[in-house]
């Protein structure tokens, strides 16, 4: 079930996405990069990452990688891969399909590029529309590139086991408009890190049988049925919403909406979420804060009272200034 269309059916659509105009700005900067047979691309590959290795000349392999469906497409670009690995040249794979298992289903990826370098090695290429402004980009936006390029790499790591020769680099291509222009430029993002963070991740996920095994009997998540049967549905899923869940999941408006009619405290982050510790809802804090409730011994009641405090007092200072100034200005009328 698509979360945007169950979003909707209960009543809470997400009202974001990308607009046409980004959408065909990023498909005219991917083109521009690919023209020519990827010449540009190519170039700016080997100057960061050449290693040495002989430039890439007129002679680079471009498979054609059509197949019916995902299954085969992934199968093609797994071919194309090991015969690329095995001729030992430059070659270049636009749009490959991988496949990865996440919890126990097959998943399909489909990066901008893969570059397989004369020496087996395989190089992710990823093509943003955000810019580089003096070889420096939005951290947040690189660092959700590289999130998403480390899935590709794990998923190219299935076919390179199984590929003589065969090593899939850590270090992945960032392809980016340069400063104010539409020139391409780019930069090499280490995955390292988020690899092994998502490959973590996934050992952990639970397969889909054991989820549908843990919901109640009857349960469906057909947009057919009634907001309110929709609702106790979406109420059998454990959900842990937080602010950030906004830029991803269709579902988040309808998760923060719940999340603030039970004055539940994750509607105020995950940071602030673990810093206030048993204290589960914001009536609960603010009691904690006034006195009313809370062990006076919990570090997290005495903090939140002596910040209550610290209110007060500067509260009360601001206050007292006014009427200090407010006299002054009458004691100056009077003259």
């Amino acid at each position: 079930m698509d979360k945007g269309v169950l979003a909707a059916a209960l009543g809470s659509p997400a009202p974001f996405g990308q607009s046409q105009f980004a959408f065909m700005r990023g498909n005219a900067f991917e083109a521009k990069v690919k023209a020519d047979g990827g010449a540009e691309l190519l170039r700016l590959l080997y100057e960061r990452l050449g290693d040495g290795a002989a430039a890439p000349g007129a002679d680079v392999f471009a498979p054609d990688l059509s197949a019916a469906g995902p299954e085969g497409r992934a199968a093609r670009t797994a071919l194309a891969l090991r015969e690329a690995t095995a001729a030992g040249g430059w070659a270049l794979l636009d749009h490959p399909m991988l496949a990865l298992e996440v919890a126990g289903s097959p998943a399909y990826l489909e990066p901008d590029a893969v570059v397989v370098h004369p020496d087996g090695r395989w190089t992710v290429v990823e093509i943003k529309s955000f810019p580089m402004i003096d070889a420096s980009a939005d951290a947040a936006k690189v660092g959700a590139a590289a999130r998403q390029s480390a899935v590709y790499v794990l998923a190219l790591e299935r076919v390179a086991a199984v590929t003589e020769g065969a090593e899939v680099g850590h270090r992945v291509l960032l392809v980016c408009p340069k400063d104010f222009s539409n020139l391409p430029t780019a930069s090499v993002v280490d995955v390292r890190k988020q690899r092994a963070v998502t490959r973590r991740q996934l050992t952990r996920l639970t397969r889909i049988e054991d989820l549908a095994d843990a919901l109640p009997a009857g349960t469906t998540f057909d947009p057919a049925c009634s907001p309110q049967e929709l609702e106790t549905a979406v109420s059998s899923v454990t959900a842990a919403y937080a602010p950030e869940c906004l830029a991803a999941c269709e579902l988040a408006f309808h998760c923060r909406a719940k999340c603030r009619a039970e004055g539940a405290v994750e509607a105020l982050g995950r940071s602030v979420r673990g810093e206030l510790g048993g204290l589960t809802t914001v009536a609960g804090v603010l009691a904690a804060a006034a006195g009313k409730e809370g062990d006076p011994a919990d570090p997290t009641v005495a903090a939140l009272r002596r910040a209550a405090a610290l209110r007060a007092e500067a509260l009360e200072s601001a206050a007292a200034l006014r009427g200090r100034g407010q006299s002054l200005e009458g004691a100056a009328g009077c003259r």
